[in-house]
């Protein structure tokens, strides 16, 4: 079974990372490791099948700093809140699993939006359903249908935030749209 051949400029994001974090790991940054470390990415690359990450080609600087100030303040907030629950609601606190569906179906936006979710305490993604960029998330404190919707809200507000980032310019535009409705 033969499989069509991925061109090094598409490939080379993924070796650069792959070499990075076998620097990382025997946080050895020499010549002689990173040049092992860039013979096993390419022979991974080469030996397994890694599917290509399509990049959109943009990146937008001035909407990814404010976003990580903002992510920065949600993690401070949500660790607070969720420091309180545990302290004073302790296993009485209700959880739920919620189902949100994105507006993205790049493989790199659905997975930097799970991500980013899940580094906010109170929400974990428990399960990624590709076909319909669904992600489904754990989350505490959901007491009502409001508290459900909220959290979608939080979920496709963040996953804008990321296409504003560095998401496709059709992309881009619906979620512009979308804002001005």
């Amino acid at each position: 079974m033969s499989r069509q051949r991925i061109s090094l400029r598409q490939e080379l994001p993924l070796l650069v990372w792959l070499v990075v974090v076998w620097g990382a790991l025997w946080q050895d940054f020499s010549p002689g490791n990173l040049l092992f470390g860039a013979l096993l990415a390419v022979g991974v690359a080469r030996l397994f099948y890694l599917p290509p990450v399509e990049l959109s080609g943009r990146f937008n600087i001035l909407y990814a700093v404010p976003f990580a100030v903002v992510f920065l303040g949600k993690v401070a907030v949500a660790s607070a809140q969720v420091f309180y629950l545990a302290v004073v609601r302790g296993p009485k606190v209700t959880n739920a699993i919620v189902a949100v569906r994105l507006r993205s179906h790049q493989d790199l936006l659905v997975t930097a939006t799970g991500h980013v979710i899940s580094l906010i305490p109170g929400s974990l993604v428990v399960e990624v359903d590709r076909s319909t960029s669904t992600l489904y998330l754990h989350a505490i404190n959901i007491t009502s249908r409001e508290d459900v919707e909220g959290l979608r809200n939080e979920v496709r507000s963040i996953e804008a935030g990321l296409i504003r980032i560095m998401g496709t310019r059709e992309e881009l535009e619906a979620v512009r749209k979308e804002a001005a409705a």
